[in-house]
C-alpha cells in the first residue's frame, strides 16, 4: 500500500484511473519520473510502474488511453523525452500493445529482472517521434531541428490529449467514501 501512496503523492499528474459511469474503477495506470543518473547528460524520462485494467473491460481500448494519458502528462507536465516500461518476455497481449499500437521499441533483455528469474523487455517510447537508435546518435550532435523536433512533439501530445478527453479519467484523486485511489 506504500508504494501505491507514495506514487500517488509524488507524482499525482501521472496516477490515471478509468472508471464507468456509476464510478467503478475499472482500470489505471500509475508511473513516476526518472532521470538517467549514471548519465553524463541526465536525461528526464516517465517511467510506466503498474497498469491493469479488469478482464470485464479489455479489449474496449481502456489501456491504451490509460497510457497515452500517462505519456501525455509526462511530456507536458514534467518535460519528459521520452517513456520507458518493463514488461515480461512471455506477455504476448502486453508486448503487442507497447509495440504495435503504442510504439514502444525493445531496448534491451534484462536476464532475470523479476523475482520469479523471468526475464523482461526494457521498452522505451521517445516523444520526438524518433527511434532510440537516431536519439543515441543525436545526443553528440547540436545541430538536431529543434523546431521539427517541436512540431513532432506537439502532434504526438495533441493526439494523446484528445484520446484523455475522450475517457473518463481521474488524476491522482482519492474516492472520498473509502479514501482508496
Amino acid at each position: 500500500m506504500k508504494y501505491y501512496l507514495y506514487h500517488a503523492l509524488s507524482w499525482p499528474q501521472l496516477l490515471q484511473v478509468a472508471e464507468t459511469s456509476d464510478g467503478k474503477i475499472v482500470g489505471y495506470v500509475m508511473a513516476k519520473m526518472e532521470d538517467d543518473d549514471e548519465a553524463d547528460n541526465s536525461v528526464e524520462h516517465g517511467h510506466i510502474t503498474s497498469i491493469s485494467v479488469l478482464a470485464s473491460h479489455r479489449k474496449l481500448g481502456l489501456a491504451t488511453k490509460l497510457m497515452r494519458a500517462a505519456q501525455y502528462q509526462m511530456h507536458a507536465f514534467y518535460g519528459a523525452e521520452y517513456c520507458s516500461l518493463h514488461v515480461r518476455v512471455s506477455n504476448r497481449a502486453a508486448i503487442g500493445l507497447y509495440n504495435g499500437v503504442l510504439g514502444y521499441e525493445i531496448i534491451e533483455t534484462e536476464k532475470g529482472y523479476y523475482a520469479d528469474g523471468e526475464d523482461a523487455y526494457d521498452m522505451r517510447l521517445y516523444f520526438n517521434g524518433k527511434s532510440h537508435a537516431v536519439n543515441k546518435k543525436a545526443k553528440g550532435d547540436k545541430t538536431n531541428d529543434d523546431e521539427e523536433t517541436k512540431d513532432s512533439v506537439n502532434n504526438e501530445t495533441d493526439d494523446n490529449k484528445k484520446e484523455a478527453e475522450a475517457l473518463e479519467l481521474k488524476q491522482g484523486q482519492t474516492d472520498d467514501k473509502n479514501g482508496s485511489i
